[in-house]
């Protein structure tokens, strides 16, 4: 049973939590278009850990999710866990932004599950899973068009995440439902975190890395 700090910040959902056997104790995150995760990452993690009856020092783990998402996010939020990791001497878990999306809550039976998060212009980045959450397709940045997806066109598909807004315009998928507002939360993380953490599945907190999948563009 691990007591552990989940952290993401792929997107402009700045959040945190502590999970603990896998069920979540506490949660804060917020969402803003102005990005302020620099502004509000430690100061979340520090509510976190008062809002529950633990210190920093109980933790056993830290997990993150590494993207792909915002260069600059993710660098916040690779940076605040592996410095913990590291004053602490405790194990650091990773886990793709995208199967966290994944992880959200489904209301009805659908053949696949496809997040997808907002990568600029007709961009996102993107995989498949069937209804276990077993690995369809790899992450990749699609652009998308109308003859994206149709080899799923008889399929009932579940698209999550910001990006599918941009999906939801573009594609006609007669079976398909788009859930647009939900963003990878650190919510969704405890029980596969939990789990990571049991088969001691731990990255190397001095060489681990974002997940970028695109190299950086500097905005104006």
């Amino acid at each position: 049973m691990a007591l552990i700090l989940n952290l993401e910040t792929s997107t402009k959902n700045c959040s945190v939590s502590i999970s603990q056997n896998g069920e979540q104790i506490v949660l804060c995150e917020l969402t803003t278009d102005g990005y302020q995760h620099a502004e509000r990452l430690h100061q979340f993690i520090q509510w976190a850990i008062e809002g529950c009856d633990y210190t920093l020092n109980d933790l056993d783990g830290v997990a993150v999710g590494k993207g792909p998402g915002s260069y600059t996010g993710l660098r916040i939020g690779v940076s605040a866990a592996k410095g913990i990791c590291f004053a602490l001497g405790i194990p650091l878990l990773s886990m793709n932004s995208l199967d966290i999306l994944a992880h959200c809550e489904k209301k009805e039976d659908f053949d696949l599950i496809i997040p997808m998060t907002d990568a600029r212009r007709k961009e996102v980045y993107t995989k498949t899973f069937d209804t276990n959450l077993n690995e369809i397709t790899p992450t990749e940045a699609k652009v998308l068009d109308e003859n994206s997806f149709q080899e799923y066109a008889d399929k009932k598909v579940l698209f999550v995440g910001d990006g599918a807004e941009k999906a939801q315009e573009i594609l006609s998928l007669p079976k398909a439902k788009f859930y647009t507002e939900v963003l990878p939360s650190a919510k969704m993380m405890g029980a596969a975190m939990e789990q990571k953490f049991q088969q001691k599945q731990f990255e190397d907190v001095a060489y681990f890395e974002p997940f970028y999948l695109k190299d950086f563009v500097a905005g104006k």
